[in-house]
C-alpha cells in the first residue's frame, strides 16, 4: 500500500513560478514509477510529467516541457516527488494530483494504482 501527500499549491501570477510536493509513504517504494498529472473542472485528468524508478527516465507532456521538471529523493521509507513549475500560464490553472504504480508507465490515469488528494494550483493576475 502507498500514501502519497501533495502540498505547495496556491495563486501565482503568470509567468511565475510554484513548487508542488508529493510525500509518498508506503512499501517498496523504490520499485514505483511516480507521475503528476492535473485536472480542470468538467475535464478530464491529463498527465503532466512522470519518472521512472531505476533509470528515472522522465516523460513530460508537450505542454509543460522546458517549464516543468519533476524530481525524486528517495529516503527509507519514503519518497519525495517535487514538481517545480516555471513560467506558468492561466491554462496551467488546475487540480495537481501526485500518483504512483508498479506496473510500466502510460498517460491513462486510469493505469496508474495510487493517487494523493489533489492540490490547487491557479495562475491568474
Amino acid at each position: 500500500q502507498v500514501s502519497l501527500v501533495e502540498s505547495g499549491g496556491g495563486l501565482v501570477q503568470p509567468g511565475g513560478s510554484l513548487r508542488l510536493y508529493c510525500l509518498a509513504s508506503g512499501d517498496t517504494l523504490d520499485f514505483y514509477n511516480v507521475a503528476w498529472f492535473r485536472q480542470d473542472p468538467g475535464e478530464e485528468r491529463e498527465g503532466v510529467s512522470c519518472m521512472r524508478y531505476g533509470d528515472n527516465k522522465i516523460y513530460d507532456a508537450e505542454s509543460v516541457k522546458g517549464r516543468f521538471t519533476i524530481s525524486r529523493d528517495n529516503a527509507k521509507n519514503t519518497v519525495t516527488v517535487p514538481l517545480q513549475m516555471s513560467t506558468l500560464r492561466p491554462e496551467d490553472t488546475a487540480v495537481y494530483f501526485c500518483a504512483a504504480t508498479g506496473r510500466s508507465l502510460s498517460p491513462d490515469p486510469a493505469h496508474w494504482d495510487f493517487w494523493g488528494q489533489g492540490t490547487q494550483v491557479t495562475v491568474s493576475s
